[in-house]
């Protein structure tokens, strides 16, 4: 792949103009002195760089992140100093690199930048470096295990994940075809295109390990940039050729004598037609439907009405009145950008969202440090693995429940350290709007709900004479706006609803038929379960990505789940294949003994034990989206497939239960 290749590179063009002193001082003032250090040591070599007085703090803070890795002044000086000799020195040398580092050189690196890693955590520290280059491809391919099988797989979806689960097939040889009902690939990226929309990860870290992008323009990047990745990705991948676009799956039915499935789609002119595959993977995500809650009079209301993530960009919004119902991860972002449009802004909230300070969420990347990008080998991947591990445990303790605590809004020490920290932090922007304050200050324990990203433009919209943020419930719709509880009419001309996704209602934009005619929304009754988040009984050779139980709150990264995800399907498609059979069957009991244990670590999780209602949760009030545990163990989870927790079916022959 181009992409891949292209942050591969093993020094850039020795051109010693761009390489000038004044340059390299400007840039290492700038740097990221913790990744900065350990790409020196390995590109030159040299544990000078990896003094374990140089190493970076390992306690996150509750709040905010740890600047340049929690070093000091005098740290930081001779940090630099370093830095500035070294990156002299690869110049003088004419910018020659040695091969990757050997296992026992990675693992000096690996303890210098993230020291609290024990032995247990390399192999998967590696993999999200990309050292080795492409770790989790397959080891195999389809011709060479059984020259005589075709073997085809239906992913349905072409974001994120199903881009991704499309590349590792073809790695192996398997014939795919991508479905996907938008006309573009992208998937939440592409259908979310509403003003302010970008994302609350650190960019660096929402890439593929394998296929990095080291000039990202901003610190959390814009959906545009999201899409535009996933865009050139599918192109460097060739997946062109194997997607269906403006194509919409509406039925998945398995055939017990041939145990295969049926893929019952309708293109874009309304034609109907249906196609034979081996196996199917579902990576339609959690957050694509959209909820609008039911009011009394909704019908009634003359002006417009849209979701967040159906914007209207036919609607001009200047001058215009216009309410927002929601106060989440949409809405968080729409009123800031929408504010100085609109005539006047009502903010209708339930509840008060917590937010994390985060100084830089909208701003542009140095020039300088896209500059150490793109010239310095590595360095972008360790900077990138540098944002990765900051986020990957360190916060867990935060939202681990003591069963002995007993303070108001807090379920845990730790839990209470952070509430006061983002309390202070809400306090000090609403200070001089005591009137505001009480209402910004939620209630629940933080991590209940989702964190959101702010830089103080929240604040600033809320604080402007021309928006109004209410917290008495909405009665009724009336033909000119919104009347709440206490009897006040907001009249309006447009209204948005910032309320999230029905995100519990995993793969119900489709009918799925398994064995026995099994309808999967039947099966599930409202409460979506799957072994690994990835397979479930009696749906064979049905695969999900970004399924139940696989959305990470404080530990781990979307994208690394969704990597390791694909990795074990491929993984299952291999053992099928090399044993000579038609399909494996997820064994109830490995589903119900792995649900079992989700569910009581849930429970000891803040989103499981607090009491706010939260998107984390289905209609039975069962946490059906969030992982609990620690990163390593999906991790130690997805390596291998366990032969006990599947049914074999083989092939030919029908199907048996037995």
């Amino acid at each position: 792949m181009d992409q891949v290749a292209a942050d591969r590179v093993t020094a850039p063009a020795p051109d010693h103009a761009e390489w000038s002193d004044e340059r390299l001082e400007s840039a290492v003032a700038t740097a990221d002195l913790p990744a900065l250090l350990t790409t020196l040591a390995q590109i030159l070599d040299d544990d000078a760089f990896i003094d374990p007085a140089l190493r970076p703090d390992s306690v996150i803070p509750p709040a905010g992140a740890l600047h340049q890795g929690g070093l000091d002044e005098e740290r930081q000086r001779r940090a630099r100093e370093l830095c500035l000799d070294g990156l002299r020195r690869f110049r003088d040398s004419g910018f020659t690199t040695g091969p990757e580092p050997a296992p026992a050189r990675l693992t000096r690196l690996l303890d210098f930048i993230a020291h609290e890693a024990d032995e247990s955590y390399l192999p998967l520290l590696a993999h999200e470096l990309d050292i080795p280059h492409d770790s989790g491809a397959p080891g195999w391919e389809l011709k060479a295990l059984d020259p005589e099988r075709d073997f085809r797989v239906a992913v349905i979806g072409a974001g994120l994940s199903g881009l991704v689960a499309a590349h590792r097939l073809r790695q192996a040889g398997v014939d795919v075809v991508v479905f996907d009902k938008n006309p573009d690939i992208g998937g939440t990226w592409y259908e979310n295109t509403y003003p302010g929309c970008r994302l609350d990860t650190h960019n660096y870290a929402y890439s593929y390990s394998f296929a990095q992008k080291p000039d990202w323009p901003c610190y959390f990047s814009s959906r545009e940039s999201i899409q535009a990745y996933l865009v050139k990705f599918a192109e460097d991948a060739g997946l062109a050729p194997h997607l269906r676009l403006s194509t919409h799956v509406v039925a998945l039915d398995f055939q017990e004598p041939d145990a295969n499935w049926r893929v019952r789609y309708r293109a874009g002119d309304g034609a109907e037609a249906v196609e034979v595959f081996d196996a199917v993977v579902s990576a339609v995500g959690q957050l694509n439907q959209p909820l609008i809650p039911r009011f009394e009079g909704q019908e009634l209301f003359r002006g417009e009405t849209w979701h967040t993530a159906r914007w209207r960009h036919d609607v001009d919004l200047t001058g215009l009145r216009v309410g927002v119902v929601g106060t989440g991860a949409s809405g968080f972002q729409v009123v800031p950008a929408i504010a100085e449009q609109v005539e006047h802004l009502t903010v209708f909230q339930r509840n008060p969202p917590w937010t994390l300070p985060t100084p830089r969420y909208t701003d542009e990347i140095e020039e300088e440090l896209i500059w150490l990008f793109r010239q310095v080998p590595y360095y972008a991947r360790w900077y990138r693995f540098f944002q990765f591990w900051t986020s990957v445990e360190g916060r867990r303790r935060f939202a681990e429940v003591d069963p002995g605590w007993t303070k108001e809004g807090s379920v845990s020490e730790q839990n209470e350290v952070l509430r006061v920290a983002l309390t202070d932090h809400l306090t000090a922007q609403f200070a001089d709007r005591p009137d505001l304050l009480d209402h910004v200050i939620p209630a629940y324990p933080p991590g209940a709900k989702r964190l959101l990203r702010d830089n103080g433009s929240w604040a600033r919209a809320l604080k402007r004479d021309d928006v109004a943020l209410v917290t008495d419930r909405i009665r009724e719709f009336t033909a000119n706006g919104i009347r709440t509880e206490d009897g006040t009419l907001h009249e309006l001309d447009a209204v948005i609803y910032s309320t999230g996704f029905r995100a519990s209602e995993f793969l119900s934009a489709m009918r799925v038929t398994g064995t026995g005619k099994r309808d999967l929304q039947d099966f599930w009754d409202g409460d979506a379960r799957a072994y690994l988040g990835i397979t479930v009984p009696h749906f064979p050779n049905l695969f999900l990505v970004y399924g139940p139980n696989t959305n990470h709150v404080v530990n781990g990264s979307t994208v690394l789940f969704t990597e390791l995800a694909v990795e074990y399907i491929v993984e299952v498609v291999e053992s099928l294949v090399r044993d000579g059979d038609a399909a494996l069957d997820c064994r109830e009991d490995a589903y119900l003994s792995y649900n079992d244990a989700v569910d009581a670590e849930n429970e000891r999780m803040v989103w499981g034990a607090a009491k706010v209602s939260s998107w984390y949760k289905n209609s039975r009030g069962r946490v059906s989206q969030c992982w609990p545990f620690p990163l390593l163990d999906y991790w130690n989870a997805t390596r291998e497939v366990d032969p006990e927790a599947y049914r074999r079916i083989p092939r030919p022959g029908p199907y048996t239960s037995a």
